[in-house]
């Protein structure tokens, strides 16, 4: 008696080798996902709020005397006789965030009692420096604030203040 093998034809393709390519398959789409994370990852950012530019308003909707809070920037826009100050509202002291007082034309940190001025300055408290400044650029009568790039200063200084 014989024995016939059954026919296999070259369309069919064995279990080890449908496993081997299913494999491959897998790997080369992880690698794929990798490089795309890679590459997505290591592209510059340009983002608006904070961290980036923030759009505070227009220049006439600050009165002079003016401290306004800028919720999307973290920082209040203060409008000087001289021009603005973005200050950024985090205590100097240990990172609390710092309300403004209007009746007492004030910050006041709730957390240890910092004060600082208008412009910043720590008028008392434990708070060793004044309050960080955000850079800021005005175009065609737009402020833009950049709070990606806090400045910290040891005093306040007319050069800080941006022309209006």
């Amino acid at each position: 008696m014989t024995h016939s093998q059954p026919e296999t034809t070259k369309s069919e393709i064995s279990r080890r080798n449908f496993l081997g390519l299913s494999f491959l398959g897998a790997f080369g789409v992880l690698i794929a996902q990798t490089l795309g994370a890679t590459l997505k990852f290591l592209q510059p950012v340009a983002k608006e709020g904070f961290g980036g530019e923030v759009f505070a308003g227009r220049v006439e909707e600050f009165a002079i005397g003016s401290v306004n809070r800028i919720l999307s920037g973290r920082f209040f826009l203060v409008r000087t006789e001289d021009g603005l100050l973005a200050l950024w509202q985090k205590c100097t002291h240990l990172g609390c965030s710092i309300p403004w007082d209007e009746d007492k034309q004030q910050f006041h940190c709730p957390c240890h009692g910092s004060v600082f001025n208008e412009v910043g300055e720590v008028t008392g408290g434990p708070a060793p420096r004044p309050m960080d400044l955000f850079p800021i650029t005005i175009r065609s009568g737009e402020i833009w604030v950049d709070t990606g790039n806090p400045t910290q200063r040891s005093r306040f200084e007319a050069d800080q203040v941006t022309d209006a």
